[in-house]
């Protein structure tokens, strides 16, 4: 049965549609407001940045006005001596004679020292505390390591003067002496007071700092990392060594570096267990003297101008001398993390 496509007589015509246009303009003379102003945030970033630029000029500022005063008041000092106060090994308020020598061998020997005994504690704990230890114990032993930074230094000072110096007497003195007495570093008589005391007592202080920052750089390495080492047939210990300790060396670095300035600056509790005794002895035995401690020590005793201007010096000295120190480790990073780069990404 065929449909004819043609209208009948009876259906009503369709009438076209009137099509109303609605512009999108607004009539004349009535603006609309924008949703947004054209520059509603550009004086808020204004502001910001201008905060953050004079935050960043408060911290240069503070440096330069930091080395401005040492060097203006050390003044005296650096007419009288020149460069040969930080090579003179005589230190007599009296002649008004005065060297820095010795200080910065104090300084020096015992900080570096605390990072030989500090060092491996603390990447050991921080390798425990990540890679070993119990779910249930991380978190309490984390805790307790962390606790130890909040010690006050006089705190350790005084522990030091009632438990540590009399175990190093008694026991660590005599047996150094016989096994490693051939060195040279562990001879002579052995008082309790010494730069070996004070080296321990500053690695003590400083293994919260380092194995706390390596914890939480052993944390950030990828998993895939330690499961890629298993997968290969690779031991627990080589899983560690290659694939953890590998990738976080420059973090641990520089957790080393913030323990060696640490280490560099203390100074209650090595001036207690240290001897203050401004002389350069190889013995580690001996009692020795750091630039911080004797500027807590005889600054407010010094009376001359010359004699407090000595100190002074010496305070720029413990500044320069952690600036090079700063600026060695930051090499040796660069050197661990970029100078070899075939050997990293083997």
């Amino acid at each position: 049965m065929a449909f004819s496509a043609l209208p009948r007589p009876d259906m009503p015509v369709p009438q076209p549609v009137e099509v109303t246009k609605v512009s999108s303009l607004p009539p004349a003379g009535r603006r609309t407001a924008p949703l947004l102003p054209a520059r509603s945030g550009e004086t808020g970033d204004h502001i910001f940045k201008f905060a953050m630029l004079l935050c960043a000029l408060a911290v240069l500022a503070m440096l330069a006005l930091i080395v401005f005063e040492l060097v203006r008041h050390s003044g005296p000092s650096w007419h009288a001596f020149g460069f040969k106060f930080f090579g003179g090994h005589d230190w007599d308020p009296v002649n008004e004679q005065f060297g820095a020598m010795p200080f910065i061998y104090g300084t020096l020997v015992s900080s570096l020292l605390a990072l030989l005994i500090a060092v491996p504690l603390s990447i050991g704990v921080a390798v425990f505390t990540t890679e070993m230890c119990p779910v249930r114990l991380r978190g309490p032993l984390s805790f307790f390591v962390e606790l130890l930074a909040a010690i006050p230094s006089v705190v350790y000072g005084l522990w030091a003067i009632f438990v540590l110096i009399p175990l190093l007497t008694r026991y660590a003195g005599p047996f150094l002496a016989r096994t490693l007495g051939w060195t040279g570093l562990f001879e002579g008589p052995f008082y309790g007071v010494s730069i070996l005391a004070a080296g321990v007592i500053l690695a003590i202080m400083i293994v919260p700092i380092i194995s706390s920052i390596t914890r939480e750089v052993l944390m950030v390495v990828p998993q895939h990392q330690r499961e890629a080492a298993l997968a290969l047939g690779a031991t627990r210990w080589e899983m560690i060594r290659v694939g953890v300790l590998r990738n976080a060396r420059a973090g641990i670095m520089g957790a080393i570096i913030l323990g060696l300035g640490r280490a560099l600056g203390e100074t209650m509790a090595v001036t207690m267990v240290i001897g203050n005794n401004p002389q350069i002895i190889k013995s580690l035995f001996a009692p020795g003297y750091t630039m911080a401690s004797v500027l807590a020590n005889e600054f407010s005793e010094a009376t001359g101008q010359v004699y407090r201007s000595a100190l002074i010096e010496i305070g720029l000295a413990l500044f320069l001398v952690t600036i090079v120190v700063n600026a060695l480790a930051r090499l040796l990073v660069w050197t661990v993390t970029r100078g070899q780069p075939s050997r990293a990404n083997a």
